[in-house]
């Protein structure tokens, strides 16, 4: 398929009757100011617009360093500007977290979703560069449920810090540390969790620090790798199984969930799954991948018949995985490892090349072809789209979700 400009899309009624049920109303495709001082248990914010569907957006980050953004609604463009070569990216649904050399640049896209559970409110404000995180990589980036609550971890393996991020003032243009921990590890983890974060130390263990930065016994993490925060609870990878973190009466409570006795895959060094879902998947090596059910604290091992390179659990209601493997085919399977669609050969794997999955489409860029392709997963994984993004999506992270 040919590269082309995504077409507009025409919104219906979703989650209007949710947006009516709350104080801050927008009509159908519409957008309304958000309140001069606005409630933090919504997601609004001072100079942000309410509006009545996702905002979804992809952001494109060359290897120059050259930002752009591409409304998947309307097919409007924007340049955001320039940072440092990067290095790899990761994404909260709403931040950019470029690692360049000696820090981690902080890019707002401007648009953002709030989780209230039973239903959603989505904003949009101006994009920004908001500036950097000194550091030494590579790092690893834990995002919490909400992008203007709660924080965001950096962990820096070249010099062992483990960094935390206020989320509320990078919704307010502002970058705030409320944590720096030298942690002596040369790997591990800072996850967010209720007002402190979880934070591997070189001990082989997770500890909590709280609010006042103290740290309080958590539990044992032997080679901690990888975290995703899940509305089950925070999941953190182990060499033993995973350890499943959540905040009970202002206090942290930790449950290990073990491999299944007799498993010889390798572990999961990192999750992935559609924002906020309970049930997340990792490659298990050349064996496939793993799903880890959050709530039901049950592991299931998935062979395939090819090597995976990326796997993202949507956690849908047919159980769909999405999954690409090392020849760069994109494969749906089922939640018992059925095989329901696969797609000819699309990119060449590399290390920027990312899977991203949100309710109805899955996105994969092609930075040899300077393309993202957009693919509709419960349809035979249909090539819906071929998006050409403003700059060459060297990186890219879908945003709005």
């Amino acid at each position: 398929m040919s590269p082309r400009r995504p077409l507009l899309i025409v919104s219906g009624t979703l989650l209007l009757a949710a947006l009516a049920g709350c104080s801050s109303t927008a009509g159908q495709g519409a957008a309304s100011a958000a309140p001069e001082e606005p409630s933090a248990g919504h997601g609004a914010i001072t100079g942000a617009a309410e509006v009545a569907e996702p905002p979804l957006q992809l952001v494109s980050i060359n290897a120059q360093g050259a930002v752009g953004s591409l409304d998947l609604l309307d097919g409007s463009e924007a340049e955001l500007g320039a940072i440092e070569a990067p290095r790899s990216t990761a994404t909260d649904g709403r931040y950019v977290f470029a690692e360049t050399d000696g820090a981690v640049t902080v890019i707002d896209s401007g648009v953002w979703t709030w989780d209230h559970v039973d239903h959603f409110h989505y904003y949009r404000s101006e994009p920004s560069i908001l500036g950097e995180v000194p550091g030494e990589g590579p790092v690893s980036v834990s995002t919490g449920a909400l992008s203007t609550a709660g924080a965001t971890g950096l962990f820096f393996a070249g010099s062992g810090e483990a960094v935390l991020l206020d989320n509320a003032e990078l919704s307010r243009g502002r970058i705030v540390e409320t944590l720096r921990v030298r942690t002596g590890a040369p790997n591990g983890v800072i996850a967010p969790l209720g007002d402190g974060a979880l934070v591997s130390d070189a001990d082989g263990g997770l500890a909590f620090h709280d609010a006042a930065g103290g740290p309080v016994p958590g539990a044992p993490c032997t080679a901690p790798s990888g975290s995703i925060t899940t509305r089950a609870g925070l999941v953190v990878g182990c060499e033993e199984g995973a350890v499943v973190a959540r905040i009970e009466r202002d206090e942290p409570v930790f449950e290990t969930i073990p491999y299944p006795v007799g498993a010889t895959a390798e572990r999961a060094m990192s999750f992935d799954a559609r924002k906020g879902r309970p049930t997340v998947a990792a490659v298990a090596g050349d064996r496939g991948f793993w799903l880890l059910d959050v709530r039901e604290r049950a592991w299931q091992l998935i062979d395939t018949p090819v090597p995976l390179a990326r796997v993202v659990a949507s956690d849908d209601a047919d159980g769909s995985v999405v999954a690409l493997d090392e020849s760069g085919r994109v494969h749906v399977y089922g939640a018992s490892g059925e095989e329901r669609a696969a797609t000819a050969p699309l990119v060449e794997v590399a290390a920027g090349v990312t899977l991203s999955v949100d309710a109805q489409r899955a996105y994969l860029n092609d930075p040899a072809a300077g393309v993202v392709h957009e693919i509709a997963y419960a349809d035979g994984a249909r090539i819906a789209r071929t998006l050409a993004t403003p700059t060459v999506p060297t990186f890219f992270a879908e945003v709005g979700r």
